[in-house]
């Protein structure tokens, strides 16, 4: 990865989908956070954790529509929606779209 303008390029497929997901968030002036991945971290937890309008959510990115979250990932996921958070699955501009419009339901 280089570095442009203080920030890393997205140089996968997957990067690319992160880096949408955050300039939505910072366009927005959402709170939000990258968990650690690897051994550090706690594996099935979200890409992206938000926080918008004092509800949690999770968002899982991929490359593509044929990546599909892990059955641990969408383990997690149901557990954060069972406890009143909301997850998303981001992989192209259309499920990005759907992101944003619940963004612009809480924030408005």
């Amino acid at each position: 990865m280089c570095l442009e303008g203080g920030e890393f390029m997205a140089t996968t497929p997957e990067g690319k989908i992160k880096k949408k997901v955050d300039d939505l968030f910072k366009r927005y002036s959402i709170w939000y956070f990258s968990p650690q991945a690897g051994p550090f971290g706690k594996a099935g937890i979200p890409d992206r954790i938000a926080v918008i309008g004092g509800r949690f959510l999770g968002v899982e990115c991929k490359a593509n529509k044929s990546r599909k979250p892990t059955k641990l990932q969408e383990l997690v996921m149901k557990d954060i929606e069972k406890a009143g958070g909301k997850c998303f699955v981001v992989c192209d501009d259309e499920t990005l779209d759907k992101l944003r419009t619940f963004i612009l339901d809480w924030v408005s």
